[in-house]
């Protein structure tokens, strides 16, 4: 084997990012005559691109006292910062601590200032965000921004820039976090960022638009980041966090099964990848997929799955409760999370959830503040996916306590923008509740019309429990006399002669167990009857329940 000739061919599979090739030419040459510092670290950066997260930090360790034998402090600094996180990340927080603090001591014999120093306040960041003091986090941050660009280093401009930018956004400051996301990821665009950086930053800047949903930015950088991988199909890195942002954006568009086929192909590569904790974000996903297609039994288990990586499974598990029929646990689950919730951006991801589960249960009050709370946080992150689950949260409480009018404006606004969005499941979810909205006001055939139309979208998607719930809707209002009822307190007697009590007939109709009562009464005297026994009776006798 022609030594120098098989460096050359591991140096130039590095640069067109051919890992395996890299990978094994680098390989070859190491068992024939050692490598020289610099290309122990691209051969472990190739192990690291493969998935090989064990033989990277060989490699740091072996090219961190290569470059100390050769006098090369800085490198070495350099090699023991990545030690240091990938140790962290682990949790392993004794070796990190120790490589952190080695390379601190490194660079006490530096008399100039250096690019190393930047990188060694990525640590002390991260500890002060651990710590819950994300100002002093953000701030530590942007001195190391400044540091990567004195110095034209655009790994650490990058990481440092993009992780300030999401410590902005969750202190409120969302226009200039956005800004520096964006900015982070020219430098990734342009091919400046090394390739481990690169999937480093397109997944921490997609994940920081998701979590304040923009929509439009996820979705561009996700299928920039698809095209980055598929330049290389040996890629392990990353390449989960690739596909479980993109089933996140085919579940939104209502490709359920492609969205369920890359969660499952992302768990698959992430325990390839060796990262456990990030196991819990496919697994969560799957179970979000499965609850709407109705497979109750695989969604709890996927719930569970991700629960054991270390993930809140709420408000998904909660959601899951009330369509099993338990309205009691889900409610009380949706109060425990949002009890240990104290970020605006955690408490953003759970209300829309909880609203829905106070409702199912007939919990109006709760309700309304949930949706309240929703629309307060919202001016805190505007987006157009945002402003839909505001004014869908707002138009379900208001239906529930009676005020369709209210409603109906609520709901349309969310219909359009969920429309918009091309998100045809909630489209789908905000015009069965405009349609209940219209029966309340007496236009039965507009809400047989919307009915009608969201049942077909349902079932187009395989949403089950949806179509049965649409099917549970009692149809528009017979032509015949209803005894001076209104078509709600015809919907209220039909349940009420199907044996229903007064919260499964608030839960079927979402609204609260209270205007329930009260329609009850109002049927016992327009009818004349003083049970529920009887008003079924009349209802039979008077063909009302057709």
């Amino acid at each position: 084997m022609d030594v120098r000739q098989e460096l050359e061919r591991g140096r130039s599979a590095y640069e067109r990012l051919a890992w395996t090739e890299a990978y094994e030419a680098f390989g070859r040459v190491d068992s024939e005559a050692p490598l020289q510092a610099s290309d122990v670290e691209l051969y472990g950066a190739a192990a690291a691109m493969l998935g090989r997260d064990d033989e990277w930090m060989r490699c740091l360790e072996r090219a961190h006292h290569l470059h100390l034998d050769a006098g090369d402090e800085l490198r070495a600094v350099r090699c023991g910062f990545w030690l240091g996180m990938n140790h962290a990340v682990r949790g392993e927080l004794g070796p990190a601590i120790g490589w952190f603090g080695r390379s601190h001591r490194l660079l006490e014999h530096e008399e100039r200032a250096s690019v190393e120093h930047g990188y060694l306040l990525v640590p002390e960041a991260f500890r002060q965000e651990s710590e819950g003091d994300i100002a002093a986090a953000a701030e530590t941050l942007g001195r190391a921004v400044e540091i990567g660009e004195r110095f034209g280093d655009h790994d650490l401009f990058a990481m440092t820039a993009h992780r300030r930018g999401l410590l902005l956004i969750r202190l409120g400051a969302v226009a200039d976090g956005l800004a520096l996301l964006d900015e982070s990821m020219v430098s990734v665009t342009a091919g400046e960022v090394s390739p481990f950086m690169t999937g480093l930053v397109y997944c921490g800047v997609i994940a920081g638009c998701q979590e304040i949903y923009e929509v439009p930015r996820a979705q561009q950088w996700t299928s920039e980041l698809a095209r980055w991988r598929e330049r290389q199909p040996d890629l392990v890195a990353f390449s989960g966090r690739c596909l479980v942002h993109r089933a996140e954006i085919m579940q939104l568009r209502g490709a359920w099964d492609e969205a369920l086929a890359e969660a499952r192909e992302a768990e698959e590569r992430y325990r390839a990848g060796m990262a456990p904790v990030a196991i819990a974000q496919a697994f969560y996903l799957q179970a979000e997929v499965l609850r709407l297609q109705g497979a109750f039994a695989e969604a709890e288990e996927a719930y569970r799955n991700a629960s054991r990586h270390g993930l809140e499974a709420q408000p998904g598990l909660a959601l899951l409760r009330l369509a099993q029929g338990d309205a009691e646990s889900a409610s009380a689950a949706v109060r425990r999370a949002l009890g240990e919730a104290g970020e605006a951006i955690r408490r953003v991801a759970l209300l829309p959830g909880a609203v829905e589960v106070f409702l199912g249960g007939g919990q109006v009050v709760e309700a309304r503040r949930g949706a309240d709370e929703l629309a307060e946080l919202a001016s805190i992150f505007p987006s157009a996916l945002l402003r839909a689950l505001v004014d869908h949260a707002q138009g379900a409480v208001a239906l529930a306590e009676d005020d369709p009018q209210r409603a109906l404006g609520a709901l349309r606004s969310a219909q359009r923008t969920w429309r918009e969005l091309e998100a045809p499941y909630q489209t789908a979810r905000a015009r069965a509740l405009v349609g209940l909205a219209c029966r309340s006001l007496g236009d039965a055939d507009a809400a047989s019309l919307e009915l009608a139309a969201a049942r077909e979208t349902f079932e187009q998607l395989g949403a089950v429990p949806d179509v049965a719930w649409v099917d549970a809707l009692e149809r528009p209002v017979a032509t015949q006399d209803a005894h001076g009822l209104t078509p709600r307190e015809l919907q209220v007697l039909r349940l009420v002669a199907a044996g229903k009590s007064n919260r499964e007939i608030a839960s079927a109709l979402v609204i609260s167990e209270h205007t329930v009562a009260r329609h009850v009464q109002n049927i016992f005297g327009k009818l004349d009857v003083s049970s529920r026994t009887a008003a079924g009776a009349f209802a039979h006798e008077h063909q009302l329940l057709y």
